[in-house]
């Protein structure tokens, strides 16, 4: 098991502003990297990664993946538990998530913004 800090949610008063340490899954913490890896990079991208609405419990993470270009901003929002790879190619960010019986939903992130496809098949 990993741990991540990650930002607290947005809560009353009664809870710190602290960032707060997260145990996830190693799998996790490999994805978590991949995507801090191509985000650190890219100026128009920005990624932020948030306590979830459980908490104290294992991979307790949203993440969110904010591009802002001129007048474009598009946002990507998920679960951590709900991605099954995160795979950097050539520049290109492919994020996929809740792979079933071949079929995947599939984010494929840019330097011109993003694409999803909530239909991809998985070929083997």
């Amino acid at each position: 098991m990993a741990h991540l800090t990650v930002s607290p949610r947005d809560r009353p008063t009664e809870r710190s502003s602290e960032e707060i340490t997260v145990v996830i899954d190693d799998a996790y913490s490999v994805h978590v990297a991949t995507i801090e890896d191509w985000a650190s990079v890219r100026q128009d991208w920005e990624l932020t990664l948030r306590e979830g609405t459980d908490p104290g419990r294992t991979n307790n993470v949203d993440v969110r993946l904010l591009f802002v270009a001129r007048e474009e901003t598009s946002s990507l929002e998920f679960r951590l538990e709900q991605l099954d790879r995160a795979t950097d190619t050539d520049g290109e960010l492919l994020l996929q998530f809740e792979e079933n019986e071949g079929i995947a939903k599939l984010a494929s992130l840019s330097a011109n913004g993003l694409d999803l496809e909530l239909f991809h098949l998985l070929y083997t």
